[in-house]
Order: C-alpha cells, then structure tokens, then sequence
C-alpha cells in the first residue's frame, strides 16, 4: 500500500519537477516560481470542477491557465532577469505573489477536490486493498514519460531540445531559435505543473502550500535524476515519492533524514546525478 502511495505522489512529482529540469539544463534559469503554478493550476481546476462538474475539463483548463500566467511572466517580466541572483530573488517574489493571489480569490483553508466517478474505488490485488485513482495516477505519470520520452529521443524537435541542451551556441549558429524552443519548454512545463496540480487535488488537496512542497521536492528529483534528463527525472521521482512515503510511514521522526540523506551521499560520488552528463 505505501509503495503504491509513494508512487503515486512521485508521478505527480515527475510532472512538475521534468519541466524544471529541462528549463533549467536548456535555459540556466533558476525558476523558483515554478512551484506556484502547481497551486494556481490546482485552484483554478478546483474552481471548474465546482462549476461544471466535470474533472477531466478542470485539469485542461488548470493546465492552461498555469501555462498562460507563464507565458505572460516570461514575456513581461521573467526575461529580464539575467543573472541566478536575481532569477532566484525574482521567481521567489513571483511565488508569494501568485500565492497570495490564491489566497484574495479562494482563501487559505485547504480543500480537497473531489474524484471522477468510479475512480474512488478499491481493487485487491495480492491481497492488498488498492485505491484505483492511485493506481491511475501511476498509468498517466508512466504515460507521460513514455510521450516526453519520445518526443525527445525520436523527433526532430526534441532533437533541438537535445541539442540545444548540449551546446546552444552552435544550435543558434546553425539558424535554430533556441530562444523559441526555451520559450515553448518553460510554458509546456507550466502546463504539466498545473495538471499536476488538478491531479493531486484529490489526494493531497489544494492549499497554499502546496507550491513550497513539490518546489523542494522537484529540485531533490533534480539533483538525483541529473539535469535535463527526462528518464533521470522519472527514476528520481519515484525514490522520492516512494522513500518520502514510506519514511513518514515508518520512521516519521527521521522522515528528512531518509531523504536528504542518499541525496547528500549522491551529490559526493556522483555530483552529475543519476543520468546526468557532466
């Protein structure tokens, strides 16, 4: 049962920690904002569920909206910041920013979102009592590996996202907008943040807290996956989602210890991460 838990939550880690991976590996830009996209996503998809009834609509529409807001900071006010310095005292003022607007729109007492119909079930399997929209999460986390995956290794353009990882110079060189294809990655990886947002509305509810939570857990996905890695991302978000898990289960008094720990020890014999290039 806590291995199912803690794969579950580590999808929904993957979904938000990938996008920052490979903004970080293709831009070098520290996006500490990241993390309020999960909560806008996930209270402007709590609000469409309350309105139409309809789970699936709230989180294309989550989606969107954290894609949006991001668009719009990056265009506005996110490109001018240059140096890690300021992207970090930038974004940061960015995540209170959006968090309390979350807060003047819907308040800060914490709501759970409600499952689509006949997702609320249980299966046994091996004589274990599963919850089904768990097990769903883990489907659509390993299906968007799979696409991200794909589109990356097996197309031309995620071949500039490759290339544009490795060496952006000679991708600008060769008459490819790196800048562009930044752009699309930074907003397609608001999109996923704010899906993940919806999708963990029914099991670790919407509040604002939220964003300080999956920020800190995506940048430890990070630091073990290795950055840029889309298959390092997806390794590393189920050791933290499962170890994170099962550490509070067991051991809740050493729950940090269990997970900062291997990461420390990771980041003195293999500073690179799990799939990371050096």
């Amino acid at each position: 049962m806590q291995l199912v838990n803690g794969a579950s939550y580590g999808m929904l880690l993957f979904l938000v920690a990938v996008g920052l991976s490979l903004i970080l590996g293709l831009m070098g830009y520290v996006n500490m904002a990241h993390g309020a996209f999960v909560a806008l996503g996930g209270y402007v998809g709590l609000a469409i569920a309350k309105s139409t009834g309809s789970f699936w609509l709230a989180i294309l529409v989550g989606a969107l909206v954290a894609g949006l807001v991001c668009a719009v900071l990056e265009r506005v006010l996110l490109f001018r910041f240059k140096t890690h310095l300021t992207q970090v005292l930038g974004t940061f003022g960015i995540i209170l920013i959006i968090i309390d607007a979350t807060l003047i729109a819907w308040g800060g007492v914490p709501e759970t979102m409600r499952m689509p119909a006949g997702l609320g079930q249980f299966v046994t399997i091996l004589d274990a009592r599963l919850p089904v929209y768990r097990l769903v999460l883990i489907v659509v986390g390993v299906l968007a590996f799979v696409a991200l995956w794909w589109f990356q290794e097996r197309t031309r353009y995620g071949a500039v996202v490759r290339a544009g990882l490795d060496d952006p110079q000679m991708v600008e060189a060769i008459g490819i907008n790196v800048g562009l294809v930044s752009r699309i990655v930074f907003v397609c990886g608001a999109c996923l943040a704010g899906a993940a947002g919806v999708l963990g509305g029914p099991i670790i509810g919407v509040n604002p807290l939220v964003p300080w939570d999956f920020l800190l857990l995506s940048m430890v996905v990070i630091v073990i996956g290795g950055l840029g890695s889309i298959r390092g991302a997806f390794a590393a978000a189920l050791i933290v989602g499962v170890t994170d898990n099962v550490g509070r289960a067991l051991v809740p008094q050493l729950a940090y210890f269990t997970l900062f720990g291997p990461m420390a020890l990771l980041l003195v014999f293999r500073p690179s991460g799990l799939f990371g290039r050096r």
